[in-house]
């Protein structure tokens, strides 16, 4: 086992103290393509390193469901509980912890756009979306109406596959997957996310007509090639409140986003 899987292994424990959020995450379609790092580094901010697997780096496109969206210590709240997302990201790592990096991320609420970007620092954008789902067949559409960013489209079909093995972690699955945490910034300060829950129960997916605008809304082109894909039908996901990263150390030292000055 080498360091660097040491490093995605340790990523997995469970955070200490109860989570802020608790959710659960469905009906994604994980699509990915092998970018160079050269197209995603204007994209991604300094203080961040773009994690590669093999020297090569790779952006997703991911359409999901999420539902039982509550505070961990009170019940899901009518009409607030239950959305649509579909976010675009890369992956980086900041002195050693890999994480996330979202691009960009539409959702069919508004409530949930002002919350996520004055609690979190993320590129939400509200957008009428749609999902549909006849036996193992989904179709999935994004439509963005937030002004004050650039127009962004997604529609696709897939269809569900079988169950996959668990991932390795030395494998690209386990790369593109089995992500721990997410990065923002705001004023140049490093923040940090922490999320938990089990291994992703992977399955197969063929995509069928797929037609999307989304990385050109970040100045990049879809390639060309097929996307790299995995399915996952249910997870329960467990969220931390955002922390600030320290950057003048090498120990991960982190420090609530509020312990200073106040957050948003």
């Amino acid at each position: 086992m080498t360091a660097r899987t040491l490093d995605r292994l340790s990523i997995r424990r469970r955070p200490p103290g109860l989570p802020l959020m608790r959710q659960w995450w469905g009906k994604l379609l994980f699509m990915h393509w092998p970018v160079p790092v050269s197209a995603l580094r204007p994209l991604v901010p300094p203080q961040l390193s773009i994690d590669t697997f093999d020297g090569q780096a790779w952006v997703g496109v991911v359409p999901f469901r999420m539902w039982g969206v509550r505070a961990s210590f009170a019940p899901p709240v009518p009409g607030l509980n239950d959305f649509l997302e579909l976010n675009v990201r890369t992956y980086v790592h900041h002195q050693g912890v890999p994480g996330v990096w979202f691009h960009s991320l539409d959702i069919d609420s508004a409530v949930a756009t002002w919350g996520a970007r004055r609690f979190f620092y993320l590129p939400y954008h509200q957008a009428e979306m749609s999902l549909r789902q006849r036996g193992d067949s989904i179709d999935y559409s994004s439509s963005r109406i937030q002004k004050d960013a650039p127009p962004a489209a997604f529609r696709g079909s897939w269809t569900i596959g079988g169950g996959l093995p668990a991932a390795d972690p030395e494998s690209l699955e386990f790369f593109l997957t089995e992500r721990y945490c997410l990065y923002s910034v705001s004023d140049e300060q490093l923040y940090r996310c922490r999320i938990h829950h089990a291994p992703w129960p992977l399955r197969a997916a063929e995509v069928g007509d797929f037609d999307s605008s989304m990385l050109e809304a970040l100045g990049l082109s879809t390639p060309p090639l097929p996307p790299l894909l995995h399915y996952a039908e249910e997870l329960k996901v467990d969220i931390w409140p955002l922390l600030r990263v320290e950057q003048d150390t090498r120990d991960h030292v982190f420090e609530p986003a509020g312990a200073s000055e106040p957050v948003g």
